[in-house]
This record gives structure tokens, C-alpha cells and sequence, in this order.
């Protein structure tokens, strides 16, 4: 009796000790495989943080400079070109923009260096990777485009091609 009480008492100054972004982490892994015959591949971590989600990873292959990252409607990356993921992600029917000021979708763009690789760290708000939450992005696709994002066009900013395609939350290979 004295150890199971022991034990829970242990237990409760544990949690009493943690941060509560820590209490309410919850985190999933998009594996973006290549589309439209690219090279462009990497791997997206998106976190949930109470309020917000922030976004890690890295994405590889693409030629250097600016190009559009966006959450997409749908998590199926069947089709050879990626069109199957549907638009960009705009539960709030907003206008294309930058991160913040545009529709949920909108992740601005990826910087790749010489070497053809890009490091993704970013904080999004209005989101969600809840089963079922509020504006849950958990099943969409992820989108890596060809050319830059203008951040005004809309619907897509004339960010071109679908180069990556991956699904948030889900193994490579499946959909939601």
C-alpha cells in the first residue's frame, strides 16, 4: 500500500514539474516522397504545442532559391503530379498570403542553399494536429512546389508545380 502510494505521489510531483507546452505535446511525421518526376524529397515533424503547431524537418533535391510550402485539402498524393491533394488547405475561405495572414494552408516558402536542401522551422496558429480537432490538419497533404510562393496570387501564389507530396500524419505510401 505505502509503494502504491509512494508512487503516485512520485508520479504527481513529476507532472507538477512540467512546463505545460510539455502536458500538451503531441507530435506526427510527413514522409514527402518526390512528384512531377523531381528529386525533391525530406521529412516534416509537426508538433503540437497547446496553441500552436511548429514545424520541423528538412526537404532535399530542389534547385536553390525560394519555393511555395503549403498544407493542401486533401492527404492523397496518388496522382503522378500530386493534384490529388486538391487546393491549398482554407477552412476560413481567407485570400492567399504569408504565414499568418493568409488562409491555413499558407506556409510561405522553403529557402533551399546551394546544396539543395532546406531546414524547416516555423510556429503555425490556427491549427490543429487533433484527430478530429479544430481545423485539423492530421490526413492533408503537404505540398513542396517548383517556384516560389508571391504570397499575394490568389489561390496558390503562383508557387508552380508540385514537386513533394507527403501526407501529415500518415506512413509514406499511405493516405488518409
Amino acid at each position: 500500500m505505502k509503494t502504491a502510494f509512494s508512487m503516485t505521489v512520485c508520479a504527481f510531483l513529476l507532472t507538477a514539474c512540467a512546463t505545460p507546452s510539455e502536458l500538451w505535446t503531441t507530435s506526427v511525421t510527413t514522409v514527402l516522397e518526390s512528384s512531377s518526376g523531381s528529386n525533391v524529397h525530406g521529412i516534416v515533424k509537426f508538433t503540437q504545442t497547446y496553441d500552436q503547431v511548429l514545424v520541423t524537418g528538412e526537404v532535399w533535391g530542389h534547385g536553390r532559391g525560394s519555393k511555395g510550402f503549403h498544407i493542401h485539402e486533401k492527404g492523397d498524393c496518388s496522382d503522378p503530379k500530386a493534384m490529388s491533394t486538391g487546393g491549398h488547405y482554407n477552412p476560413g475561405t481567407a485570400k492567399h498570403g504569408a504565414p499568418g495572414s493568409g488562409h491555413a494552408g499558407d506556409l510561405g516558402n522553403l529557402v533551399f542553399n546551394d546544396g539543395g536542401r532546406a531546414a524547416i522551422n516555423m510556429k503555425i496558429r490556427g491549427v490543429s494536429i487533433t484527430k478530429g480537432g479544430p481545423n485539423t490538419i492530421l490526413g492533408r497533404g503537404l505540398i513542396v512546389h517548383a517556384d516560389q510562393d508571391d504570397l499575394k496570387t490568389d489561390p496558390t501564389g503562383n508557387a508552380g508545380g508540385r514537386v513533394a507530396c507527403g501526407v501529415i500524419g500518415a506512413p509514406a505510401g499511405l493516405t488518409y
